[in-house]
């Protein structure tokens, strides 16, 4: 532990000395990419008095073991070029090469989009792709599908997230904002094996949610914001579902 001004700086050398120095969340802002947290704290509207550092905790890397593909919280977004779709496109778009080699698949999973613009570009695709995700925090560590994470996940550590590996058919399709540092406006990604088809989609709610692609709009909460109009997004949404749907089944 170093001290930093006021502010403790843990640097962990192992997942389980992570999960230790995070204990129940109070108080501890994790740091992987940072660049989320970074400009936050730069602007003076994030003081943590304990910053947690996981570059150095053994969280990074893609595995492929039992029927199921593991990605570490800690591994950088670039490491998803060649990942299973939908995900790989997802990944493509994050920000730009410097964003992606530098943020995370923790952070990503964990961001909220903020009262400006959409963030967790990875969250559809992982939703479509049925992810769980393993987390410790409050309550000890737990596995949970990552749309019940995304409901109620806020002051948790995320260690890894786990999809199926297994042939499936997808497609992705979203609108992005023309700058090196854009934000994805809106983006649906789609997966579907053995007849199941999970369709979900980024910049609808402050967090990606699964959608009913037969009544998309139905129980969503949409907003303006600095990006697009609650009407905009209301004439997009139907129209990238059925671009992902055509994906989708020329996939197959």
């Amino acid at each position: 532990m170093v001290g930093l001004n006021d502010v403790s700086v843990l640097v962990p050398s192992s997942a389980d000395e992570a999960v230790a120095a995070f204990g129940d969340g109070a108080d501890v802002t994790v740091v992987a990419g940072g660049t989320i947290v970074m400009p936050e704290l730069a602007a003076g509207r994030l003081r943590p008095r304990s910053a947690l550092l996981l570059g150095r905790a053994g969280l990074a890397g893609i595995t492929r073991a039992d029927g199921k593909v593991t990605i570490g919280a800690a591994t950088p977004v670039s490491d998803l070029a060649d990942a299973d779709a939908p995900l790989a496109q997802a990944a493509a778009h994050v920000g730009d090469i410097e964003v992606r080699s530098q943020a995370t698949v923790g952070g990503n999973v964990c961001s909220h989009s903020s009262e400006d613009t959409p963030r967790g570009d990875l969250q559809a695709a992982l939703l479509a792709l049925g992810a769980s995700v393993r987390s410790a925090g409050k309550g000890g560590e737990r596995s949970e599908q990552l749309e019940d994470f995304l409901a109620d996940g806020d002051g948790r550590l995320v260690l890894d997230v786990t999809y199926e590996d297994a042939p499936r058919q997808a497609g992705y399709a979203a609108v992005w904002r023309p700058h090196s540092h854009h934000y994805t406006i809106l983006a649906v990604a789609a997966a579907r094996r053995d007849g199941d088809l999970r369709v979900a989609a980024t910049g609808v709610a402050p967090r990606a949610v699964l959608l009913d692609p037969d009544d998309p709009l139905a129980g969503l909460e949409l907003r303006d914001d600095a990006l697009g109009s609650i009407w905009y997004r209301t004439q997009l949404l139907p129209r990238l579902i059925a671009r992902t749907l055509a994906q989708l089944e020329e996939s197959g």
